[in-house]
């Protein structure tokens, strides 16, 4: 598959001088706990926008659990509807799969602002699983937001022993995007119940019952 080129997918306007937020998900579906971190990414960084990027699939999850991609994307959107977000199809149109590659590919565009990868701290417990994890820690600060049940396995995940000494106190974390990577810090926040799993289970459960 041909691909556009990265200047029309991502013009460097877009980018230029602005603080910017890279909040990448399955959004399987999108829920409120999502809107929860992307607000809290928003005030505590101090950003300009939040790009919410769906993911075309999670190469760690099975992939029949996934909806259609379109479905997806339309959801996002209808969710993320509000000032200083924008839901941006890159992963798709430029046929990545993996952070990694996502990253390298818009390198060119993102250099010209000030950039920082949003997570929650369910994808933190994991990341060490994540193809060129190292690689993705040295190439943009990170936020880690805490979800429920999450706190333990986050803060004694592979990737918090390895990156400790990185880590910046949250008070400060509206300096973490103008931050030399490696940075990341973690975000205690009230947190939302809201889960895919949960959402998809109960639609699962709805449809056994037609």
């Amino acid at each position: 598959m041909t691909h556009p080129p990265l200047s029309t997918l991502l013009p460097a306007t877009l980018v230029r001088g602005r603080r910017i937020g890279l909040f990448g998900g399955s959004f399987n579906p999108p829920h409120a706990g999502h809107l929860h971190v992307a607000r809290e990414a928003l005030r505590r960084l101090r950003l300009d926008e939040v790009w919410w990027l769906p993911a075309r699939h999670n190469p760690l999850k099975p992939v029949d659990i996934y909806a259609d991609h379109a479905e997806r994307l339309a959801q996002t959107r209808r969710l993320a509807r509000r000032p200083r977000f924008r839901v941006m199809d890159l992963e798709w149109r430029l046929g990545t799969d993996y952070t990694i590659d996502l990253l390298r590919a818009l390198a060119p565009v993102l250099r010209q602002g000030r950039v920082v990868w949003i997570m929650g701290a369910d994808s933190w417990a994991g990341f060490h699983r994540w193809k060129d994890w190292r690689a993705i820690a040295a190439m943009i600060p990170i936020a880690v937001f805490d979800r429920p049940g999450a706190t333990l396995a986050a803060l004694t995940s592979p990737a918090t022993r390895a990156l400790w000494r990185f880590r910046l106190p949250a008070h400060t974390g509206a300096g973490l995007v103008d931050r030399r990577p490696p940075a990341w810090a973690f975000f205690s926040i009230r947190q939302n119940p809201e889960s895919s799993t949960h959402l998809r289970a109960l639609r699962d459960r709805r449809r056994s019952a037609t």
